[in-house]
């Protein structure tokens, strides 16, 4: 399992378009990836999960990926979050 921790910068924390980016990203890859925020996780492969988490800017969130591509979605998703929130 790998494993980043991102502090959000942008002014409106994640928001529906790059919500929905961020889960078309994650969805290329074969691994589990989860966001987590205060303790919960959820399906970065589902928008209303990510949504969910009401994560503002300011707040830290948790990218997990876990599976065969692993090292290749914590590195294209970290750098995501850094381009985009």
């Amino acid at each position: 399992m790998r494993e980043f921790i991102y502090v959000l910068t942008d002014p409106e924390g994640i928001h529906a378009r790059p919500a929905g980016a961020l889960v078309k990203a994650a969805a290329a890859f074969s691994s589990n990836i989860t966001i987590g925020k205060d303790g919960k996780d959820v399906d970065a492969k589902r928008i209303f999960g990510i949504m969910g988490l009401a994560a503002k800017q300011g707040n830290e969130i948790t990218l997990k990926a876990e599976g065969v591509d692993e090292d290749e979605a914590i590195e294209t998703l970290s750098k995501f979050l850094k381009e985009n929130l």
